[in-house]
């Protein structure tokens, strides 16, 4: 690698807004995120059905329709 050039590399701790915490890789000593996997509806199972559905769904639920 080319010296100069690269941006430094730290080992970053990343803050959810649950307050889970983890280490990481970044050019940033410190990173604070809105979700992570740990409340994060699709990686906990906690994801609902009715919420996923699409323009079609919300039709056929709207009229009645099978």
């Amino acid at each position: 690698m080319k010296e100069g050039i690269h941006p430094e590399y730290y080992e970053a701790t990343v803050t959810c807004a649950c307050g889970n915490t983890f280490k990481t890789n970044s050019t940033k000593q410190e990173l604070k995120v809105d979700v992570c996997s740990n409340c994060h509806p699709f990686w906990t199972g906690n994801l609902r059905k009715e919420t996923t559905g699409g323009k079609a769904d919300r039709f056929k639920k709207k009229y009645g329709l099978k």
